[in-house]
């Protein structure tokens, strides 16, 4: 830390109690009065440095012989600062450091230790060195720390103006370029290697100790809220990138706000008055430092991590924010809920009326956000751009749509063991995401699953509303196997599951029938594409030969695969038959004969009547023009 050494006398004072006795010998002549403070000094130093000390002086109407007595209770700093102001007008030695130097300043301002009562006077003095201290990092943070001590008389002199500034000159330059020490704490504070420079002035040589962007981080978070919260808003207008400045805001966030540590718990609310590792933050200090530290935040999309900002709106939520701060941070989460994980969304209900585990209204309210600010691109977004063989097999592009239906579906799966979910809630929330968003609806499968697990109270025609909220004909291979066999899901739906698993057997296999009568219909000869002996010119290469016979080979396989899969449905579909009276008439309805023969276009309108969504039937006729074809 610099310094600056003035005078050169000796000590002059001794204290007994609250009593300041000067040592010189002469009967003291004036005597000030600062807070509990009693100085007894002599006049002609003081007349000589101070304007306010003289009139007061000259005001003072005490009989001749006696003390003139003085009361000074408002100067900056009080009796501390006086006690250096006194020993600097006796010419006593004193150090003007980062520490002392502001209230120096503002009580030499009060005294009015002006050039014009002499050269060289304390508030001259004390602006050569505060123009040291702003040339220096460190020093600048531990001043503009002091300036709240006397923070009326430091904003009126803009010293506490002329320090952010200083900070925010430093902060969005490049450190490499300059000497300022970078990381420090209070042990460098007087270094054994520090050197005298011009007019007495003490300044160490450290150098930069980091040069990456976050070095500036752990000095700011020592600043008090007001203070921060102007450095920042310095950097912002002198062009410091977003990135940064939110990369700062979450260090301080996470410095004083202990919530923001702590994963996602219901115990959470324990730990509300719980102090820090720094001090003991109150609940009310907790509250108006996050909700300064969400206004504060860069509005840029994806410059805050979602992860970020979801911890924060859960810190509101049990910190009990204002409603604007939560509802802030819902449309900011909202903005980028694709960049979202499952882990972030699971917030507690802290709601004085608790009706379930999780916040289900929030994450709502966060979709419907999403919803409307993307609802151009997802008008544009037609399902019929989307291939069918893209929607079974999954790989159509991950657009944020789809990444969010993903979101969502893994959430209601999360969230549907809560027996207090109510159906409704489960349902408007799975509703929001559009159909053609999902690829595959093995997700949403599985929160119904869950739910209906959960709840098996669920009436039959409840049953069935929930299980409108998936589309059959995009569940997998190994989801369709499951809901065939899951005794939870209502008959009608298992019958659809089955009808499209058999459709969609069918048609793979007729796909490969149709490749191997193409192959052999181009080689009449049924040789494979093997040269005969009157074809010399057509030769075919070994290695093609041998590609060929194992595309076929591994065709066949295929075949015999599905014709397995096929004859193993079929044996479950007869099981259910034989289980379930109901099930009576399923082979009629599902146009089934005894050698499996397509069915006719007058035994499909029963089949027809008992599908309870609309999709079934093109696909009905869709498979009746291939058999007929």
């Amino acid at each position: 830390m610099a310094c600056m050494k003035l005078g050169a006398k000796s000590e002059a004072f001794h204290r007994e109690g609250q009593t300041w006795l000067c040592t010189t010998g002469l009967p003291s002549d004036v005597i000030i009065q600062v807070g509990e403070m009693s100085f007894h000094l002599h006049k002609f130093p003081l007349l000589s440095k101070s304007g306010l000390l003289e009139r007061l002086i000259e005001e003072c109407s005490g009989e001749e012989g006696s003390a003139c007595s003085l009361q000074l209770h408002g100067i900056p700093g009080g009796a501390k600062a006086f006690e250096l102001v006194t020993k600097f007008c006796y010419g006593v030695k004193i150090e003007l450091t980062a520490l002392n130097v502001v209230i120096l300043r503002c009580a030499a301002e009060y005294l009015q230790m002006t050039e014009d009562y002499e050269q060289g006077n304390l508030i001259a003095q004390a602006e050569v060195f505060l123009s040291e201290v702003f040339s220096n990092w460190r020093d600048s943070i531990v001043a503009l720390e002091t300036c709240e001590e006397v923070q009326r008389y430091a904003e009126d002199l803009h010293i506490a103006s002329r320090c952010i500034d200083s900070l925010a000159m430093k902060a969005c330059a490049d450190p490499k370029l300059f000497s300022w020490p970078i990381v420090g704490g209070n042990d460098d504070m007087k270094n054994p290697t520090a050197t005298i420079l011009w007019n007495g002035i003490v300044s160490d040589d450290a150098k930069p100790q980091s040069s990456s962007d976050d070095w500036w981080y752990e000095d700011a978070s020592l600043l008090s809220l007001s203070l921060y919260k102007r450095l920042i808003q310095a950097v912002e207008s002198k062009g410091m990138r977003p990135e940064s400045i939110a990369a700062s805001l979450i260090f301080y966030a996470r410095k004083y706000l202990p919530l923001m540590n702590r994963q996602s718990s219901f115990n959470d609310t324990n730990y509300v008055n719980s102090g820090t590792t720094i001090s003991n933050i109150s609940e009310a200090d907790q509250r108006a430092l996050l909700e300064e530290i969400v206004g504060l935040l860069p509005h840029q999309k994806g410059v805050t991590s979602s992860k970020f900002l979801l911890r924060l709106l859960r810190t509101a939520m049990i910190l009990h924010a204002s409603p604007s701060c939560r509802e802030n941070l819902e449309k900011r989460v909202g903005a980028q809920l694709d960049q979202a994980v499952l882990v972030d969304l699971l917030i507690p209900n802290m709601g004085y009326s608790v009706e379930t585990l999780y916040d289900i209204d929030c994450i709502q309210r966060i979709l419907d956000h999403f919803i409307s600010i993307n609802q151009a691109s997802l008008a544009s977004t037609s399902p019929c751009i989307i291939e069918e063989g893209q929607l079974m097999s999954g790989t159509d592009p991950l657009t944020p749509i789809t990444m969010v239906a993903n979101l969502v579906d893994g959430y209601l799966a999360e969230v549907a063991p809560d027996v207090n979910l109510k159906l409704p809630k489960f349902q408007a929330l799975a509703a929001l995401i559009p159909e053609y968003a999902r690829p595959l609806d093995d997700g949403i499968y599985h929160a119904i699953d869950v739910f209906l697990k959960a709840h098996p109270w669920l009436t039959d025609s409840e049953r069935e509303q929930l299980c409108r909220l998936m589309n059959c004909q995009k569940l997998s291979l190994e989801a369709s196997t499951h809901a065939a066999q899951n005794e939870r899901l209502p008959l009608r739906v298992i019958v659809q599951v089955l009808f499209f698993e058999q459709l969609r057997l069918r048609t793979s296999i007729s796909g490969w029938f149709f490749v191997d009568n193409l192959e052999n219909s181009q080689n009449p000869s049924g040789n494979l594409g093997l040269p005969t002996k009157n074809d010399v010119s057509g030769q075919v290469e070994p290695a093609q030969d041998r590609a060929v016979g194992v595309d076929h080979h591994d065709m066949r396989e295929r075949v015999l695969e599905l014709q397995k899969e096929c004859s193993n449905m079929k044996k479950e579909l007869q099981k259910l038959v034989k289980t379930k009276r109901s099930w009576s008439i399923l082979p009629k309805r599902l146009g089934f004969r005894k050698k499996w023969e397509p069915c006719s276009p007058k035994e499909s309108k029963p089949s027809d009547r008992m599908a309870p969504a609309p999709a079934p039937a093109p696909c009905c006729n869709g498979q009746q023009n291939h058999d007929n074809s």
